[in-house]
């Protein structure tokens, strides 16, 4: 990697961390040029203007937690697996996020709502595209056989995201993990219910582990 594309990175990735831990409103040059070790000048030299820094920066958060998820399920097979996983990479989100701030998706939807629609409109996208992965996984599962043919697609996909970031909001606020734990709990059991035929993958309807 050249060394301008390499301090460019530089200044993605800790921009990426600022933001996500601070806000948009919350982080200023003067913290970017801190944080990066990079003088003002210098950070001009590879970008327009700190808008233009935020929505690289976000887009790299949200890479990062993407290949998380993607390591999360890429092994499971059932699609019952495949959603239970898509809660792991946040299990211990107050100690151990994916990325420094916690979510990277819900961080922006607050702070972005009216005050930054261009980081509103990535945001969108990051929300339609974790939506669709989701869709496709639960799809499989009904085609396969494995879920009940009656099942809401999109229903259940809105469900299993807003159990995650809520479960995000509420262990980061509290500083435990146990609003995560629950929620994971819960939906392990909700899970149960609309598979065809629990029994065969080794599941049973009064259990409640996941």
């Amino acid at each position: 990697m050249k060394k301008g594309e390499s301090t460019r990175k530089h200044i993605i990735m800790k921009s990426a961390e600022l933001f996500n831990q601070r806000g948009y409103a919350g982080c200023s040059l003067a913290d970017i040029t801190e944080s990066t070790g990079i003088k003002r000048g210098g950070i001009y030299r590879h970008f327009a203007s700190k808008d233009e820094i935020a929505l690289e920066a976000f887009d790299y958060a949200r890479s990062i937690v993407g290949q998380k998820f993607t390591q999360a399920i890429e092994d499971k097979q059932s699609a019952y697996d495949k959603l239970l996983a898509f809660f792991q990479p946040y299990e211990n989100v107050v100690e151990d996020p994916p990325f420094i701030g916690g979510c990277p998706l819900l961080n922006t939807a607050v702070e972005s709502d009216d005050a930054h629609p261009e980081l509103r409109k990535r945001a969108q996208y990051g929300l339609e595209k974790t939506l669709n992965g989701l869709k496709d996984i639960i799809g499989k599962g009904i085609r396969s056989g494995e879920f009940k043919a009656d099942i809401d697609v999109e229903a259940l996909a809105t469900f299993v995201l807003s159990l995650l970031e809520g479960g995000i909001m509420m262990s980061k606020l509290e500083g435990d993990n146990r609003h995560m734990r629950l929620n994971i709990e819960s939906f392990s059991h909700y899970l149960r219910q609309i598979c065809t035929d629990p029994s065969a993958m080794g599941l049973s309807n009064n259990s409640t582990s996941p």
